[in-house]
């Protein structure tokens, strides 16, 4: 059984994590915060993470090194999933390569680190932040949206378990599916053109 690590405020649940995985913790331990001071996207980019969002991170390991090209997009298809889950829950749409969207607007984003000893993978660490019932910076308003202002009533608390059981239940041995590669796809999510 996989441990969760509830915290009321963190610097980050990624690094977090990152100090749990340099300790020996076993795939599948997550750390969940009620609040993130230092929450970061991708790029390093500030990320707000006040009360009422859900703020966490998932550790990977594998013996095998894992399938980690377009592990964000397979993550975000799962937490969209376990979003439309909830009843009366909006459509999520998927952004390349790593935000989740309602109505065109940022509804959360996932983030994916890995750690290495020269060529050998040692792990990875899937960070998740939904917008469900917190404020959205005003700066952001224009942008940015919350799970509750489309489903009334949402909390973190209800959609934790369901991210949590969606990103442990994914198989990072291998590359993303046919049947997952239509459903980003049907998202909206595709990935740039690699030029020849």
């Amino acid at each position: 059984m996989s441990v969760t690590h509830r915290v009321g405020a963190v610097a980050s649940t990624q690094d977090a994590l990152h100090a749990l995985a340099e300790g020996g913790a076993p795939s599948g331990t997550a750390v969940v915060a009620a609040v993130q001071g230092g929450g970061r996207g991708s790029r390093g980019r500030a990320w707000a993470s006040p009360a009422g969002g859900l703020w966490l991170s998932v550790l990977v390991r594998e013996e095998a090194r894992p399938a980690l090209e377009g592990l964000s997009l397979r993550a975000g298809l799962a937490v969209a999933g376990a979003i439309e889950a909830l009843p009366g829950a909006p459509p999520v749409a998927l952004k390349w390569p790593n935000d989740l969207l309602v109505g065109g607007r940022k509804l959360g984003g996932i983030l994916c680190e890995a750690r290495w000893s020269g060529d050998r993978f040692l792990w990875a660490v899937v960070g998740v932040g939904v917008n469900v019932a917190n404020a959205i910076p005003e700066e952001l308003a224009g942008r940015a949206t919350a799970l509750a202002t489309h489903r009334p009533g949402s909390t973190p608390a209800e959609l934790e378990p369901r991210v949590l059981a969606a990103l442990r239940a994914l198989d990072v041995t291998r590359g993303a599916s046919a049947a997952e590669l239509a459903a980003i796809a049907a998202r909206g999510a595709v990935a740039p053109a690699v030029p020849a």
